[in-house]
């Protein structure tokens, strides 16, 4: 496994019922295998509208650089806060646009 480097912004929430809300990740992208990259991090959105997007079918995370199904990995008692661990394995950056997104996206928040 090869770390790839951080990913952080913001999009919108939405699960197969619609819209749950905005949201801010912060995702750190890995290589598992040729052609095979992960993320995994912090969601963070009020915690009402977290706690729907733990309960939702077909959750996504859509942002200016794409649509991608998150699966929330920690335990449904750990909700009730701000914040979230997901992960996403599937319509993730190639590993060079990812390269070149992380770049980007750290220095806009630095």
């Amino acid at each position: 496994m090869r770390f790839l480097g951080k990913m952080r912004g913001s999009g919108t929430v939405a699960s197969a019922d619609g819209t749950i809300g905005p949201a801010d990740y912060e995702l750190d992208g890995y290589v598992v295998r040729p052609g095979s990259i992960v993320a995994s991090g912090e969601l963070r959105m009020p915690s009402a509208a977290l706690a729907r997007a733990h309960g939702g079918k077909g959750v996504r995370l859509t942002t200016a650089d794409g649509s991608f199904a998150l699966r929330f990995t920690g335990k449904p008692s750990d909700l009730g806060g701000d914040a979230a661990h997901i992960e996403i394995s599937e319509g993730l950056p190639e590993e060079k646009d990812w390269r070149r997104l992380a770049r980007s996206s750290t220095r806009t928040d630095d």
